[in-house]
């Protein structure tokens, strides 16, 4: 007899991943993050549906049922679906992180750029054949009334799915990225009665409520619904919008992820950390006065949407542009490699690695490095940056939030100044103490980066300190248990 669960959260990726060993043994590891820590704090009877990525976890489905062993996931009831590796490969890398992500984050080459052709029409249907099979097996899982979170971009459609299967659960839908505005999105096949754009909406609109990390993002869904779908939308009584389509009303929330400020001042403060700061140290080094050189310091992922070139070619108009600053300044840059499967990004951090290269030929002298690139993912060492930084730069095209910005702040030892993208999500949150720039413009952001570098030391920590305290205001487990509250609601 299937247990049925009051609470439910379903994502693409769950709380642990599997590896299968030499000898057929399977290694667990366990992720980190809102949703985990969330899932974890919340009293009562909770699953989380996840999908199987890789052969690890396919493997340890078949071995368990795909009921996970509760020693791996620190005690948490873990439902993981072996869904076909072409289905899912269709669905993952070919609808949600190259069409949807692109229209979200506004990415696409428009002269050469989306093109939806039979290609496209056969992925989609495996997008519709997962989120399917997710909406199926969270119809199982739930008892009579439920409250079922669903998460992001990858599963638009389970919240209408599911309430055609499930018409008594209490359903809500979180968007972790931007949404892009209603021109944009409708690159989308927009046919009002069957194409992709609608499809989507619709999907959310299946939600009693639906999240967005910035008011910015929710006003642009719900500008989509109403130039695409029809619908109406008003205010509640406490401000929230209410999205009408169909006889049925969404309410539209908004719920700003913060950073883990008792984590990362914790684990900061590790020996490997130390270890790696000293490293660190050693590679910034010290100008020919002796004084420890400056660090700006980025974190990201080679994500195209995180505008890592960008910000090379800016720090070089700095070089350029400022002179004072030869051999006083280094640019720690940890790009950490992302969807390495997509050529496109494999083509992205070449890149990466072809500009930082091209700046070190053309400023670097026998002891000064003016860039110092990492491509290899260890948050030991992304936490000895953080400490070390004297200037986070963080300039995305466009972000839905981005946690580093609110990270940086919280970690840095002697406070550090943030030049922070209008586009990122964190903006809405940070702007009044941040030095804020547009992404596209490097004369700008060069300039921008002279006026952190040059910042006095008093006026860096105290904006630092209300950086911290605005990024700390919704902390993981409190973001999401406000989501799950406002959903009971």
């Amino acid at each position: 007899m299937v247990t049925r669960h009051q609470v439910l959260v379903a994502s693409n990726r769950g709380p642990v991943s599997y590896t299968v060993g030499e000898q057929g043994e399977l290694t667990v590891k366990r992720g980190g993050g809102g949703l985990v820590s969330g899932l974890s704090s919340v009293k009562g009877d909770a699953v989380w549906v996840c999908a199987a990525l890789g052969d690890g976890d396919r493997e340890a489905v078949r071995r368990t049922g795909g009921r996970l062993d509760q020693a791996d996931t620190g005690g948490q009831v873990v439902r993981m679906l072996d869904i076909a590796p072409e289905v899912f490969a269709d669905a993952y890398n070919g609808i949600a992180n190259s069409v949807l992500w692109f229209v979200h984050h506004m990415l696409y080459q428009t002269p050469l750029e989306p093109v939806f052709d039979t290609e496209f029409d056969r992925q989609w249907r495996s997008y519709e054949a997962y989120n399917a099979a997710f909406a199926d097996a969270l119809a199982e899982e739930a008892a009579e009334g439920a409250v079922v979170v669903v998460q992001d971009y990858h599963l638009t459609l389970v919240p209408g799915l599911l309430r055609e299967r499930r018409p008594d659960l209490r359903i809500g839908h979180f968007s972790h990225t931007p949404w892009a505005p209603p021109d944009y999105f409708r690159l989308l096949p927009d046919d009002p009665d069957g194409g992709v754009a609608a499809a989507v909406l619709r999907g959310i609109l299946g939600a009693d409520r639906a999240a967005f990390l910035t008011q910015r993002w929710a006003n642009a869904f719900a500008e989509c619904c109403v130039k695409l779908l029809g619908a109406e939308v008003a205010a509640s009584d406490d401000g929230e919008m209410l999205v009408t389509y169909q006889g049925r009303t969404t309410r539209i929330g908004v719920h700003g992820l913060g950073a883990d400020g008792d984590f990362l001042r914790e684990r900061s403060r590790r020996p490997d950390v130390t270890e790696r700061m000293a490293d660190l140290r050693e590679q910034i080094g010290r100008d020919r006065d002796g004084n420890a050189r400056k660090a700006i310091v980025r974190v990201d992922r080679t994500e195209l949407s995180k505008n890592i070139v960008r910000g090379l070619l800016a720090y070089r108009r700095l070089l350029d542009d400022h002179p004072e600053w030869h051999g006083r300044v280094v640019h720690v840059a940890l790009a950490y490699p992302s969807r390495q499967d997509l050529a496109v990004y494999r083509e992205y951090i070449a890149e990466v690695s072809r500009v930082a290269e091209e700046v070190n030929a053309a400023y670097g002298t026998e002891d000064w490095t003016p860039v110092v690139l990492y491509l290899k993912d260890d948050f030991a060492r992304s936490l000895a940056a953080y400490r070390l930084a004297d200037v986070a730069l963080v300039n995305p095209i466009r972000d839905g939030m981005n946690l580093v910005a609110k990270e940086m702040p919280v970690v840095s030892d002697g406070g550090c100044a943030l030049v922070l993208s209008r586009e990122a999500g964190a903006f809405a949150e940070l702007a009044e103490d941040a030095i804020t720039v547009n992404p596209y413009d490097i004369g700008a952001t060069a300039d921008a980066l002279h006026r952190a570098l040059s910042m006095d030391a008093d006026e860096r920590a105290e904006r630092a300190k209300r950086l911290a305290a605005a990024a700390t205001a919704l902390p993981p487990t409190a973001w999401f248990l406000e989501q799950l509250d406002a959903l009971r609601r």
